[in-house]
């Protein structure tokens, strides 16, 4: 443990130096419009997330607006929306993401038939999020360069208005991202309540629910929410990276966390202390926990295990990126983010 204690001082310090306020909020600026028309069918078929479906035979609708106003006025339940775009190759240089704006009710949103996101609750168990900014990530293992991308939209609308009704809807890029070996963006599993051997290698969470990380647990029917609740994931490391210097990018978490990497702690921002809680800045603190290279030695899979305490609004690993980095180009961003001030 005291090898451990040392990497979690580490660590300490590194999100000190790392406070800078303006340095954690993400740069994102408009990379290419998609507002206009998109492909539109009413109904529900699980073969419309595949990047091979032919939509061309689809209404057209102008996205953003509610499909009230366009001719199906009165219409609730279920609808797709499907747009091609194309990527040059120089855009693998881009960190990219999908500004959806504001969908009523809920959604899910695939990416050349991927799932990469989803907001909101559907049936049987229907919770609106139609005031929730919907802004999805794009996995560069997902994109294609120099070709054609299929992104498809699942909505269900419960009442009133429905559809992508509002928003400057498109990619955006980062102008500062901080590029990660190991994307872990996408589901994890999770489970509310709290239990001390949830952090162990061997638990079994196959009964847990699915969850989009990063995501705010409101949004994933998870809508009143306040207190402990767990994450996992398991992974294996790419060889490439099982001799390096490694830290684990968490993003941001509200409000305070424990970070346990196959059982045991490698890090932790606040305090969980749910009857003495004191209200901190910790939820806008961007989280790098530094492996100790001997959590990592001689396992093959590596089980993340994340104890999250939220006292009230927003809560979870709600912002991204979300990852494993090398040392060195963790190094690198923040003495780039520091020469910029």
């Amino acid at each position: 443990m005291q090898f451990a204690s040392k990497y979690i001082s580490i660590l300490t310090i590194a999100l000190i130096v790392g406070s800078f306020a303006s340095a954690q909020e993400r740069d994102l600026r408009m990379y290419k419009s998609l507002k206009g028309e998109w492909h539109f069918s009413i109904g529900d078929k699980a073969e419309w997330q595949s990047y091979d479906f032919d939509h061309s035979h689809w209404e057209k609708i102008n996205v953003p607006n509610s499909w009230e106003d366009q001719g199906f006025n009165g219409y609730d339940g279920y609808a797709w929306y499907r747009l091609s775009f194309h990527l040059s190759d120089a855009a693998s240089e881009e960190e990219l993401w999908l500004d959806l704006g504001y969908i009523d009710d809920v959604d899910e949103c695939y990416l050349n038939g991927e799932l990469i996101g989803s907001t909101g609750s559907f049936p049987p168990d229907k919770k609106t999020a139609y005031n929730a900014h919907r802004l999805y990530k794009l996995p560069m293992e997902n994109l294609i360069y120099g070709g054609k991308n299929i992104i498809a939209v699942r909505v269900y609308d419960f009442y009133n208005a429905g559809g992508i009704v509002s928003g400057n809807i498109g990619l955006l890029h980062n102008k500062r991202p901080l590029m990660l070996d190991l994307s872990l963006e996408g589901r994890w599993q999770f489970q509310t309540g709290d239990n001390h051997n949830y952090k162990n290698i061997n638990f079994d969470d196959d009964t847990w629910d699915a969850i989009n990380v990063p995501g705010a647990w409101e949004d994933q029917g998870y809508e009143y929410y306040d207190g402990i609740a767990w994450y996992r994931k398991k992974l294996s490391l790419p060889n490439e990276l099982k001799n390096e210097s490694l830290v684990l990018i968490l993003g941001k978490i509200d409000d305070v966390d424990e970070v346990y990497i196959n059982g045991e702690l490698i890090g932790q921002t606040g305090e969980i202390e749910p009857h003495h809680f004191i209200y901190s800045e910790a939820y806008r603190s961007l989280r790098g926990y530094i492996i100790p290279p001997h959590v990592l030695d001689k396992n093959d899979e590596v089980v993340i295990a994340v104890r999250v305490y939220d006292a009230r609004l927003t809560g979870g690993i709600y912002e991204g990126p979300v990852g494993i980095m090398t040392q060195d180009k963790y190094i690198h961003f923040w003495n780039k983010i520091r020469n910029e001030h």
